[in-house]
C-alpha cells in the first residue's frame, strides 16, 4: 500500500532574510543568519556594533553565504528603512527578524526615566519601526514572515526587571496586533518567547560559570533556537503559529 500525502501549497516564498540585532558570531542573530544562509537565503544583518557585525559578516561570507551588513539602530526610523532597502537589494524581502535590544537590571527605585525609556526604544520602538519598514515590502511581494524575539519578561515582570518587562510586553502586544491585521494579507507574524539563558557570547561573557552551573543542555543552544525561526517561516499558512515559547528541558517555569 502506498501512502499519498496531500499537497500543501502555496509553499513559503524564498527571498532575502533581514536580521536586526546581530552582534557576535556566537549570538542568536548570527545563528539565525547562518541557518537561513545554509538554506539558500541571501542575508542582510544589521546591528549597532560595527566591529562585531563585520566579523560575523566575514564568517558568513567565508561559509559561502551571500551577505550584506548594515550598521545602525532599529529605534531610528531612517535606519530601519535602510535595513530593509539593503535586504531588498539582495532579493525581494521574504523574512524580517527583530532581535535587537538588551537588558540592564536595576532596583526599581534606582531606575531613571532615561533607563526606562532606553529599554522601550530598543525593544518596542525598534520593533515598531522595523515592522513599518518591512511590512509594505512583504505585502507587496505577496507575503512572507515577520518574527520578533521575545523573552520571559514578555509575559511577567521579575524583580529588578521593570524596564525590560515593560518594553518586551509592549513588543508582544504590538506583534499580536500586527498579526491580526496582516495575517489575512499573507504575512506570518511570529513572537518567540526565549524563556531561559541563551548559551551565547553576551550572557557567558558576563557570567562565564553559568554553563557549568546549568549542566548539559541547561542553556538554550543558539542553533536550536534558530531552527525554530526556520520552522516558523516554513509553516503552511493553514496552521501558522503566532507565539512559540522555547526553554531548556531543565528550566523551571
Amino acid at each position: 500500500m502506498t501512502l499519498t500525502l496531500p499537497s500543501l501549497s502555496p509553499a513559503p516564498r524564498v527571498g532575502s532574510l533581514l536580521v536586526v540585532g546581530v552582534g557576535a558570531s556566537q549570538g542568536l542573530g548570527a545563528a539565525i543568519a547562518r541557518r537561513f544562509a545554509a538554506g539558500g537565503f541571501p542575508v542582510a544583518i544589521a546591528g549597532r556594533n560595527a566591529a562585531k557585525l563585520d566579523a560575523t559578516a566575514a564568517e558568513l561570507k567565508g561559509a559561502g553565504a551571500q551577505v550584506v551588513s548594515i550598521v545602525g539602530d532599529a529605534s531610528n526610523q531612517e535606519d530601519a528603512a535602510r535595513f530593509v532597502a539593503a535586504a531588498e537589494q539582495l532579493a525581494p524581502l521574504a523574512i524580517a527578524v527583530h532581535n535587537a535590544g538588551s537588558n540592564r537590571p536595576a532596583p526599581f527605585l534606582k531606575i531613571t526615566e532615561d533607563h526606562f525609556e532606553g529599554h522601550w526604544r530598543e525593544h518596542a520602538l525598534g520593533g515598531f519601526h522595523l515592522a513599518q519598514a518591512a511590512l509594505p515590502a512583504l505585502v507587496g511581494h505577496g507575503g512572507g514572515s515577520l518574527i520578533f524575539t521575545g523573552a520571559s519578561g514578555s509575559l511577567r515582570g521579575k524583580a529588578n526587571f521593570a524596564p525590560f518587562a515593560a518594553a518586551k510586553a509592549a513588543l508582544r502586544a504590538t506583534a499580536q496586533s500586527i498579526a491580526r491585521e496582516f495575517g489575512p494579507q499573507g504575512v506570518h507574524v511570529g513572537h518567540v518567547v526565549i524563556d531561559g539563558g541563551i548559551e551565547g557570547e553576551r550572557l557567558l561573557s558576563m557570567i562565564p560559570q553559568l554553563k557549568d552551573q546549568r549542566g548539559l543542555d541547561g542553556m538554550l543552544d543558539i542553533a536550536a533556537i534558530a531552527e525554530a525561526y526556520w520552522m516558523l517561516h516554513h509553516q503552511h499558512r493553514s496552521a501558522w503559529t503566532l507565539e512559540l515559547d522555547l526553554r531548556p528541558w531543565s528550566e523551571t517555569f
